[in-house]
């Protein structure tokens, strides 16, 4: 009977120093509100290749940093972080020399070889699960003997060679022909984000390139590295949109608010030959809203709007309904008190600067994609449906998951006189 293949060690390394001269405790800045070595650790332990993770480090607070991470993943097991010697703990150490020296540390510790080994560089804040996913695996399952990240890059590269008569010429092209993007062969360029080695051959070899090295193709929106104040500020600015936002589930909420107008609706009045205006909803949200509610969720309708079309459309879905409201802040408080509910776990959806008072209380904003620049930017997640498109069926599908179905269909419902 053949014996199942015992799973190789994959081991990621992540070299967090705690000094640095171009941003003083660069690992432990944030993007996006993480810091820079949390990053780093979250992508590393989502991976499905490795096996193991190990921070080495000089610092402290970067050891901490990376397992409070880990504990609020539940995977403190897999974490080690390992105290790096000052010989090999300065601006001229080698990252390989912190590799090796984490790999002897984890080898002894656990009485356990690796087979593949990792390098993740902190100073790559969108390194991503993929990115490693792939490296490992490239070495791991496919027969490569070291991998690397890459982009692909389409720049003409220059050099200044000042020591011969016409010293500034083209690395990767002829200056003297300037082909187009499409007839040029494609360059890549090394994202220095993740690598990943054979763990023999690179004690063997004590350089992170040997042998047959895979290309992992990355995003190259991705790729940018932190050496200087600059890189970090870029860094914080691209975050809100390379990060993935994180979506609520059930488990974060106990109330759902909905605004009317904008959010139901895609904030249009129709008005008929005779002066009879409408609004259009979408029978998506009509579904959503029933399943939230057959799940037992507490709902309110909030909207300043005084028309009665909004009640009448309340009243339809069977959810309570407080319009005509100045100070709709106050009115969510007041209602969450009265309910027992805290305002920390509502999701309120809105669109327009009026419901940024209720963003400030609720502990899920949630603004439709058609929604206000201030109140997108304000919000804690946004949809990719607007507003009377079906953004609250995709509310629900968040929350409930996403079997819910519903034709892509729009009613006009007639304003009240």
């Amino acid at each position: 009977m053949t014996q199942p293949t015992a799973r190789p060690t994959v081991l990621a390394v992540i070299p967090a120093r705690g000094g640095s001269k171009g941003v003083p405790a660069k690992n432990l800045a944030q993007v996006g509100g993480v810091p820079l070595v949390v990053r780093a650790v979250r992508a590393c332990l989502a991976s499905a290749e490795v096996t193991d993770v190990v921070v080495t480090t000089d610092a402290p607070a970067v050891a901490e940093a990376a397992r409070a991470a880990a504990g609020a993943l539940g995977e403190t097991a897999r974490l080690h972080c390992v105290q790096r010697p000052e010989a090999i703990a300065g601006d001229t150490a080698t990252s390989e020399a912190a590799v090796l020296h984490a790999m002897d540390s984890y080898e002894t510790a656990h009485d356990r070889s690796v087979d593949v080994v990792l390098l993740v560089q902190c100073t790559s804040p969108f390194v991503a699960r993929e990115d490693i996913d792939g490296v490992a695996a490239a070495v791991a399952r496919e027969g490569a003997d070291s991998a690397v990240t890459v982009a692909p890059f389409h720049g003409f590269l220059w050099r200044d060679g000042s020591a011969v008569e016409d010293h500034n010429y083209g690395v990767n092209h002829d200056k003297s022909v300037r082909p187009r993007r499409q007839d040029r062969p494609e360059d890549l360029l090394e994202t220095g984000a993740a690598y990943a080695m054979d763990a023999a051959g690179f004690r063997t070899h004590r350089h992170r390139f040997f042998g047959h090295t895979a290309l992992v193709r990355t995003d190259p929106a991705r790729v940018l590295e932190i050496d200087d104040p600059h890189d970090l500020a870029r860094a914080r600015a691209l975050a809100p949109l390379l990060d993935p936002a994180p979506l609520p589930t059930r488990e974060d909420i106990d109330a759902v608010v909905l605004d009317f107008d904008g959010t139901q609706t895609d904030d249009r009045v129709l008005i008929d030959a005779d002066g009879r205006e409408t609004v259009a909803v979408h029978r998506g949200d009509g579904l959503g809203i029933a399943a939230l509610r057959k799940a037992g969720l507490p709902l309110l309708i909030l909207s300043t709007e005084q028309n009665p079309v909004v009640a009448a459309r309340a009243h339809k879905l069977r959810v309570p309904v407080l319009h005509g409201i100045d100070r709709k802040d106050l009115a969510l408080k007041q209602w969450c008190d009265e309910q027992s509910i805290a305002p920390e776990r509502v999701l309120y959806v809105g669109n327009d600067v009026n419901d940024l008072p209720c963003f400030a209380l609720a502990g899920w904003p949630v603004a439709v994609a058609s929604a206000h620049d201030s109140v997108r930017a304000a919000a804690r997640a946004v949809t990719t449906t607007p507003g009377g498109s079906g953004a609250i069926r995709e509310i629900a599908a968040w929350l409930l998951g996403p079997t819910l179905t519903t034709p892509t269909l729009t009613t006009n419902t007639p304003l009240p006189k």
